[in-house]
């Protein structure tokens, strides 16, 4: 059976991709989604029972639990931040969670004012029960870790300024 959070992350993906419809099928229960309007659906087996699940025209942005100041302030960082064409982004190659170190009594990965190289691991973005390793790809400085341990991350998303050398 198909968890809600698994549903949702299929969901970003055949949004944020441009293929039209998507079918995905395992143990008797299916998941079918079209886009543009289209209404999406999910078969379970027999015996079991399921949310309807509908798919936004446009999706909706997930409520963060953080207070308005204080998102304000980050907008405006993010803003300053990602507008110096000097600095390079390194960025999410999928939606999941962005965690900064191996597990939660390690240290980060790498920090503000640390120097990376092109294979230096910066941190793991966990996508269906699937941990990641994401790479630098770029030498020289963090500047900025942009997202908060934990938290969700959208495809394309900024994860880390890098001051290149």
């Amino acid at each position: 059976m198909f968890k809600i959070q698994e549903i949702r992350e299929i969901i970003k993906l055949v949004d944020s991709s441009s293929i039209d419809e998507f079918v995905y099928e395992v143990d008797g229960a299916k998941v079918k989604l079209k886009k543009n309007g289209v209404v999406t659906e999910t078969v379970a087996p027999k015996n079991e029972v399921v949310a309807p699940v509908v798919q936004q025209s446009a999706p909706a942005a997930a409520p963060v639990a953080t207070s308005a100041p204080a998102k304000a302030e980050e907008a405006q960082a993010a803003v300053q931040a990602n507008n110096d064409s000097s600095l390079h982004k390194i960025v999410s190659p999928m939606v999941g969670t962005f965690y900064q170190s191996p597990n939660p009594d390690s240290p980060a990965y790498v920090k503000v004012g640390d120097k990376v190289g092109n294979e230096t691991i910066v941190c793991i973005v966990e996508a269906m029960k699937l941990f990641n390793e994401i790479e630098a790809e770029v030498q020289g400085e963090i500047v900025e870790v942009l997202v908060k341990d934990g938290e969700l991350v959208e495809y394309g998303q900024p994860l880390f300024l890098v001051k290149a050398e």
